[in-house]
């Protein structure tokens, strides 16, 4: 099963929608995190390393993962996928742009 970790400010919309859209998948596991303090869930180190690939939504995000944790992403796939924060939790727009922007990483995904 690969991990995939979604990584947004403040784990409470897009990084979330994206890993409730993993729910219950055979293939794929998710979880997020956010990069802000007051995120619900906070990114750390052990968070980066349980995953095989991880998800920003800016490359605000991926400057914040390279001054804070350097050697827990140095060899590991992270992708910016280039979603503003303009949407709501679980937003059909949202998941639409997942689902535009996932299947060239995921193979299989969406089911």
């Amino acid at each position: 099963m690969t991990k995939l970790l979604f990584i947004c400010s403040r784990n409470e919309i897009r990084s979330l929608t994206a890993e409730r859209l993993f729910d219950g998948s055979a293939q794929y596991q998710a979880r997020s995190a956010g990069t802000q303090p007051q995120a619900r869930v906070k990114i750390t180190e052990g968070l980066l390393g349980w995953a095989d690939l991880i998800f920003v939504m800016e490359k605000s995000h991926l400057r914040r993962l390279e001054e804070r944790f350097p050697e827990a992403i140095a060899g590991k796939p992270v992708i910016c996928l280039n979603i503003p924060d303009d949407y709501a939790h679980m937003d059909p727009a949202l998941i639409e742009e997942f689902e535009g922007k996932l299947p060239e990483h995921l193979p299989g995904w969406p089911p």
